[in-house]
């Protein structure tokens, strides 16, 4: 997952974090003060949701593990 994600954050595509730490706040603006609180490297990362050109996508998240 963090792999994908500096891959994503080098190709500047589109992006929407999803850390351990947003399933204990109740709303929007909680969950974005929860990820800005964390730095890159430190962000627990249990999803990644990518938007852009198929094969820039595809090439972001080559390798990763897809939710079944």
């Amino acid at each position: 997952m963090t792999t994908a994600h500096e891959r994503v954050l080098s190709r500047a595509l589109a992006r929407a974090l999803f850390t351990s730490d947003l399933f204990a706040t109740g709303n929007d603006r909680d969950n974005r003060a929860a990820v800005r609180a964390v730095s890159t490297g430190d962000l627990d990362l249990v999803g990644l949701a990518v938007y852009g050109p198929r094969n820039a996508v595809d090439k972001a998240v080559k390798e990763a593990r897809m939710h079944p």
